[in-house]
């Protein structure tokens, strides 16, 4: 692992990258919330589309520094083993991929969150960024504890691929179409049972105050259900990237990159996120191979990082081509 000095302290590579990821992350954070999008509109497909390009070249970016300040070193049950600049990059466009295309079903959850409530199409951008705020404080603290469990347990990994292989199997058979119940969500009906909730959006805030009398609005309650959402979705996308690598730098930064663009996709997507029919059947696909990559080497059987990364590229690729060429047998007969 390169290392740099500064003021006579030995500082890593990996730590001065992750102290860059951490200034990206909040300078834009800040920008977005207090500059570009200080009062609350409707965001348009031209500025969803830049955006979504604009994170796309950031994460490339930041994967570029990871292939050039390589090589890094792995500690697993207590012996260091040192992974190569290039892997390490494969490795971090491998978890961000997969991540990135797990989102898409986030986003048609999410959509489905945001119609269920009549959220205001003005409110959605405040409504997503505080909500992938809190995933990139709720995803740090799953990835460092599995993490850390994984260095003491390292049979958690083969869980997690049986796991992965029972999520493929279950989302290829699953029905894409699915509706979502908030009511039933057991956080949503423990905030209506014992918050105070007020019926008014209060001009897109989360919280105001009636008579005296403090009060959570509805929007409140949209936060909360994305947030326990996307933690659902995390049990799948977490251990995928602990499947592709057992470095908690490499996962967090891919994971989190991949999220910062999830709000830009999703106003970029949210009008035609049907027409990707197919992409839900890869994603399976992607969840069962990474699992069972996980498994084979119970066997001392692993299978390249290039490998993995061109399989995980070919099956997305194939999923959005043929969803296109192949339109959905329903959408066919209306045409006719």
């Amino acid at each position: 692992m390169l290392l740099f000095s500064l003021f006579g302290t030995q500082i890593s590579s990996e730590s001065l990258l992750f102290g860059l990821f951490g200034i990206i992350i909040v300078v834009f954070l800040l920008l977005d919330l207090g500059v570009f999008h200080k009062t609350a509109h409707k965001i348009t497909t031209k500025s969803a589309l830049i955006q979504s390009v604009f994170w796309v070249i950031i994460s490339t970016l930041f994967g570029y520094l990871v292939y050039r300040s390589g090589p890094y070193e792995i500690i697993e049950e207590g012996v260091k083993q040192v992974t190569s600049g290039t892997d390490a990059a494969i490795e971090y466009f491998s978890a961000y991929l997969t991540e990135y295309a797990l989102s898409v079903d986030n986003i048609f959850v999410i959509l489905l969150i945001l119609k269920y409530f009549k959220v205001k199409e003005e409110y959605y951008h405040k409504t997503l960024f505080w909500g992938i705020l809190g995933a990139v404080v709720f995803r740090g603290i799953f990835i460092f504890v599995g993490a850390l469990l994984i260095h003491k347990f390292k049979w958690i990994l083969y869980v997690f691929g049986v796991f992965l292989i029972y999520s493929g199997i279950k989302i290829y058979f699953e029905d894409s179409d699915e509706k979502i119940d908030p009511e039933k969500n057991p956080i949503m009906r423990f905030c209506q049972k014992y918050l105070p909730i007020s019926n008014d959006d209060a001009s897109g805030n989360f919280w105001v105050i009636q008579s005296g009398k403090f009060l959570f609005t509805p929007l409140f309650l949209v936060i909360v259900l994305i947030e326990t959402t996307d933690l659902i979705f995390a049990v799948d996308s977490i251990p995928a990237a602990f499947a592709i690598t057992q470095n908690e730098f490499l996962i967090y930064t891919s994971n989190i990159f991949a999220v910062m663009g999830l709000r830009a996709m999703f106003f970029m997507l949210a009008g035609i996120i049907d027409k990707f029919y197919l992409l839900q059947k890869g994603l399976s696909i992607i969840l069962f191979f990474i699992g069972a990559k996980m498994l084979l080497e119970i066997w001392d059987i692993e299978i390249p990082v290039m490998m993995s990364f061109g399989v995980i590229i070919a099956t997305l690729t194939l999923s959005i081509v043929f969803s296109i060429l192949v339109p959905k047998k329903e959408e066919t007969s209306k045409e006719l």
